[in-house]
């Protein structure tokens, strides 16, 4: 069996001979130690020239103030075709934006937290069923916030607290995967979570997840759709810890990372990567400004599956594409593949759908820490039918599609926008077979 370094010079090596042998120009500069192979966009069923026109949609953004550069990537039936760095990573000092810049990829973390959990359902160590309190036990006999009134206080009013009542039920692992726990998705509870379980850049997982097992839900489980932006996967997080013996940074790297050959993947960018890690920019009536990394990512000790992680266009590909090939890459299996149908099958019903500003739209629906299309039309998405995938708070996205066998993968530093809907259009767009 060959190491992984030695599987990383075999890839290196192919990608020289694919230079030599002439393909495109877009794809110098592109990583050599990926698993996933380049290849042309016409062996892959996509049009070179329509593939440009991913570059023309962020070329526009970066023209329009909106962001000061990304990192696009695309596969199809197993080889990148599109890998293209563009703009900037760093404005003041006009550093240009390369190939393996690396991003806080915020709740693009969520996918791989529940890819972690389901490696643990698969060995039995796990059930969906399960309650939290089996793993940790401050989350037993919870109880929900309640407004008192049928209205809840606008933002500054003079109000009272909510009062509590018992839940219907305990959290389960399903819950927390779907967003449907009720812990920590912006309702009733908000107050009373922000007190006893604040987060502070020098906890553990351990620590605080159990504070958290103290904070009041939103809603009874299973009941409602919100989006728990850290609280949720962060205790899944910890369920991982409690389960596997290992913390959930050496989770992941072992189990996750180095199997995929991800290794700019982490919770806390090496040392000699500084030069490569991106500069953070917010929109303004002025521009682009710079901003400075949220407490919430910049911690060596808080390791959140919510959004913690920063991750390279590449490495990220990887993971996505394993996804596409239900479970597999290079020879190494981490799901199996009825194990992924899972991941990316509707959970909820209509609740995400139904779940206001949070939520999503009419056609789509939920599965475990990703969002996914159940009619492409009704929910106005350029991807098929089946396509799943999540993005991040800093613009990042990515999405499987299975039904044309195609992965893409955008490395942004500024949120909001138009861009991650343009990207997908160029993307579709491109497929001409």
């Amino acid at each position: 069996m060959l190491t992984r370094r030695a599987s990383h010079l075999l890839a290196a090596l192919s990608f020289t001979a694919l230079l030599v042998a002439g393909v495109g120009d877009s794809l110098i500069g592109a990583g050599a130690a990926a698993d996933v192979p380049r290849g042309t966009p016409a062996e892959v069923g996509l049009s070179a020239e329509r593939l440009t026109r991913i570059n023309d949609v962020v070329q526009r953004a970066m023209d329009d103030k909106a962001i000061s550069g990304a990192v696009t990537i695309v596969a199809r039936h197993g080889k990148v075709a599109h890998f293209e760095a563009q703009g900037l990573m760093d404005i003041e000092g006009g550093t240009p934006m390369r190939t393996d810049t690396i991003f806080p990829i915020a709740s693009m973390s969520k996918p791989v937290t529940g890819v972690a959990i389901l490696m643990l359902v698969e060995e039995g160590l796990v059930r969906l069923t399960d309650p939290v309190s089996r793993f940790v036990p401050e989350f037993r006999e919870p109880e929900m916030a309640v407004w008192q009134s049928d209205t809840r206080p606008r933002r500054g009013a003079d109000a009272p607290e909510p009062y509590t009542i018992p839940a219907a039920r305990e959290i389960t692992i399903r819950d927390l995967m779907t967003h449907t726990s009720g812990l920590g998705s912006g309702g009733a509870g908000a107050i009373a979570t922000r007190r006893v379980a604040p987060r502070r850049s020098t906890d553990t997982l351990k620590t605080y997840v159990a504070e958290l097992g103290d904070a009041p839900l939103d809603f009874h489980p299973g009941t409602h759709w919100a989006y728990s932006g850290l609280n949720g996967i962060d205790t899944l997080g910890r369920v991982v810890e409690v389960v596997s013996g290992l913390t959930f940074d050496q989770f992941l790297e072992q189990r996750i990372f180095a199997p995929l050959g991800m290794d700019d993947t982490a919770f806390v960018p090496a040392t000699d990567s500084a030069s490569r890690v991106v500069t953070l920019y917010r929109r303004s009536s002025d521009g682009l400004e710079r901003t400075d990394v949220p407490g919430w990512v910049d911690t060596t000790t808080l390791f959140s599956g919510g959004g913690g992680l920063w991750s390279t266009a590449e490495d990220y590909l990887q993971f996505a594409q394993m996804l596409l090939n239900r479970g597999e890459l290079g020879g190494v299996r981490l799901l199996g593949s009825r194990t992924v149908e899972l991941m990316a099958s509707n959970h909820v019903g209509d609740l995400f759908a139904e779940g206001g500003t949070t939520g999503g739209r009419p056609g789509m629906g939920f599965g475990l820490t990703v969002q996914v299309v159940e009619d492409a039309v009704e929910a106005r998405q350029p991807t098929s039918n089946g396509s799943f995938g999540w993005g991040g708070a800093f613009g990042t996205n990515f999405w499987v599609d299975p039904k044309e066998d195609l992965t893409a993968v955008l490395m942004v530093q500024t949120p909001g926008g138009t861009l991650r809907n343009d990207f997908a259009n160029a993307v579709m767009q491109s497929i001409v077979d």
